[in-house]
């Protein structure tokens, strides 16, 4: 009699898990961003060997790292993962009514500087969609993202984000945000022309926390210039940021995003030599899920508003079809001595 092959069948929750620990690199991390227990991820991964019949950990000193087996794996999972949110979107185009509802995930600068204009235009476009808004920034910000917590993520390049060529996402790349060197209103540098970043090596400096993103940006920008900033406070709140180098107690690299919360305060902004240290801000949905209706529109929104509120920034689109010139008004300067 033939023999009949048992059918190759993976739960994709646990796919799930391997996919995140390839992201966070330890079982202690994965389990902390899953809000789970570092067993129940060793379980989920050990569960998955076993329908699977590879090895996809194997020791790495006191931790773990993935075979060459997990990663051709999570090779397909992307595929997998992409042709399940083409029939998402498949079925949502069939019944016409779309998505009740979206959330986009952004970091805090930018649901500052752009989410309001965005959400202004996706109420006229799609009055019967509710749209959420969920604070976050990468690694989290994808976790979301890759759970359905998150459709629609708004992210800065830096060392946490995924790499442009992550396939499990579709990206486009909004517009440069550039950094402006912020000082108090009475700071030596005031009125002396552009200045090399180097000569704020001796000064104070007010950086966000180093694992978020403008705390990160900032302090590559500071190195690539020669120095390592003398960050005496951490700050991630834009306004509170403000308070203090109104107080004359530091210097900052500010987003021209949150500019607006600087107007009325006594600090100046100080041009750089050079071009200006800038951040690159991309849009992501899940791989396959760009069909949908709903959130085409809220990443066309996302180009408009990019397109019509940011000076001299650049739109690359390495991943995506929207593909626009960045023409916008220019945005109030920082108030000098107010």
């Amino acid at each position: 009699m033939e023999q009949v092959s048992e059918p190759f069948t993976v739960d994709l929750r646990r796919l799930t898990v391997l996919r995140e620990l390839e992201r966070r690199g330890s079982l202690a991390r994965t389990a902390e961003a899953l809000h789970l227990t570092p067993s129940a991820v060793s379980q989920q991964i050990a569960a998955l060997a076993r329908e699977t019949g590879v090895p996809l950990t194997e020791k790495d000193g006191r931790g773990v790292r993935l075979t060459g087996q997990a990663r051709v794996l999570l090779a397909h999972a992307e595929l997998i993962a992409a042709q399940l949110e083409r029939a998402r979107a498949d079925l949502a185009a069939y019944g016409q009514s779309g998505r009740g509802s979206v959330t986009i995930g952004c970091f805090s600068s930018g649901i500052l500087g752009l989410l309001p204009g965005v959400l202004r235009g996706l109420a006229e476009r799609l009055p019967k969609v509710r749209v959420d808004v969920l604070e976050a920034e990468p690694p989290d910000l994808f976790t979301a993202l890759d759970a359905g917590q998150v459709d629609v993520a708004v992210a800065v390049d830096f060392a946490a984000a995924p790499p442009h060529t992550d396939g499990r996402y579709e990206r486009v790349d909004l517009f440069t945000d550039v950094l402006d060197l912020v000082v108090p209103a009475g700071h030596r540098l005031v009125g002396q022309g552009p200045v090399a970043l180097r000569e704020l090596a001796r000064d104070t400096w007010i950086v966000g926390a180093a694992e978020s993103c403008c705390g990160a940006v900032a302090r590559s920008v500071c190195a690539a210039a020669g120095f390592t900033p003398d960050v005496r406070h951490a700050v991630n709140d834009w306004a509170a940021l403000a308070a203090l180098v109104e107080a004359g107690v530091g210097v900052a690299l500010v987003p021209r995003l949150v500019r607006e919360l600087y107007a009325g305060r006594r600090v100046a902004v100080v041009p750089l030599e050079g071009s200006p240290p800038s951040r690159n801000v991309f849009a992501a949905v899940r791989a396959g899920a760009e069909g949908d209706a709903v959130l085409a529109a809220v990443r066309d929104q996302l180009t408009t508003r990019a397109q019509t509120d940011f000076p001299n920034s650049r739109s690359r689109t390495p991943h995506s079809s929207h593909n626009a010139a960045t023409r916008s008004r220019p945005r109030p300067e920082v108030a000098s001595g107010a």
